[in-house]
């Protein structure tokens, strides 16, 4: 049993194992449906529980997808129809509960120690769909995607990110460690990572580097990601931030700033922080990236399950 939690924990080649059985299974998929299962059904009866504190769309969809395509099945469960954190029922017994009737269990979560406090009483695979501080998920099908694309490893591409630095980017910048690429971030200086992030990397001999201006961040970049300014549930003066981060907004002037052939990724939802003409061009392949999250995950199934992988 190993949990899916935080792609700084997970080594380089469990990580690396995850993609290459992804690219596997995707390319077998060629000739069945969407309900049709994986050749042996390595999940067979197995039950994935998925519980969401947040909204979820393409999370939601493809952990269903990617559970029943290896042959198991999911049940999902919102957190208000629960007596968790109402007075009925502490954590601990929760997570027996759900040890009990699951195999597994995925947590789209608003705060990072409910995380940790369900990995201390789980007795099943633990995988994290969404905290505050990461976004593995997301993240490691994003390297996937990448690579499908460009047909190299990422370690032989600049990567940028313009945006604000939230959960999503801190994966991020854990996969620049972990497959060892260039990344330079943009954004405004007041929203620049927290400290405890910044420590991390330079504990490492990596390759990131900052700037307060998008055009120096995308420079000969390969790939640009980015992500809504304004977050589910932001508790911030929106009109404020949304006029900080104006000078960041994804248009096709600063594309040209990046090399020719570079892809524009967005984990989705979508808002102000691009335009309809990048997002909606040849170089945007956010349908392609959304959708490569039902083969990821698969492969990050059988990893927590401790299944074979091709």
């Amino acid at each position: 049993m190993k949990h899916f939690i935080n792609l700084k924990d997970i080594s380089s080649k469990d990580l690396r194992k995850i993609l290459s059985d992804a690219k596997k299974r995707k390319k077998k998929r060629n000739s069945l449906n969407t309900l049709d299962t994986d050749k042996g059904s390595p999940l067979k009866g197995k039950l994935l529980v998925q519980m969401f504190e947040k909204s979820s769309l393409r999370t939601r969809l493809s952990f269903y997808l990617a559970i029943k395509q290896l042959g198991g099945g999911t049940l999902t469960l919102r957190a208000n129809e629960l007596h968790l954190g109402s007075g009925g029922e502490t954590l601990e017994d929760t997570a027996k509960i759900l040890s009990t009737y699951g195999d597994g269990f995925m947590l789209r979560t608003d705060k990072d120690k409910k995380i940790e406090n369900f990995k201390k009483f789980l007795k099943i695979p633990l995988i994290n769909g969404l905290s505050p501080s990461s976004h593995p998920t997301q993240v490691l099908s994003d390297i996937f995607t990448v690579e499908e694309i460009k047909k190299k490893p990422i370690s032989k591409m600049n990567v940028a990110w313009v945006g604000d630095s939230n959960n999503v980017l801190n994966s991020l910048i854990a996969a620049s460690i972990k497959f060892n690429f260039q990344l330079s971030i943009g954004c405004p200086k007041k929203y620049f990572p927290s400290k405890p992030i910044l420590d991390w990397v330079k504990s490492f001999n990596n390759k990131i580097t900052i700037f307060d201006n998008a055009a120096k961040a995308v420079f000969k970049a390969d790939v640009i990601f980015s992500d809504k300014v304004i977050s589910l549930n932001d508790k911030v003066n929106k009109k404020k931030k949304l006029n900080d981060f104006k000078n960041f907004r994804i248009t096709k002037k600063l594309m040209e700033k990046a090399k020719s052939d570079c892809i524009f990724l967005h984990c989705l939802p979508r808002g102000s922080e691009v335009d309809e003409e990048v997002f909606f061009s040849k170089q945007s392949k956010v349908w392609q990236q959304a959708l490569n999250r039902v083969h990821v995950q698969k492969s990050i199934l059988l990893y927590c399950f401790g299944k074979k992988q091709i």
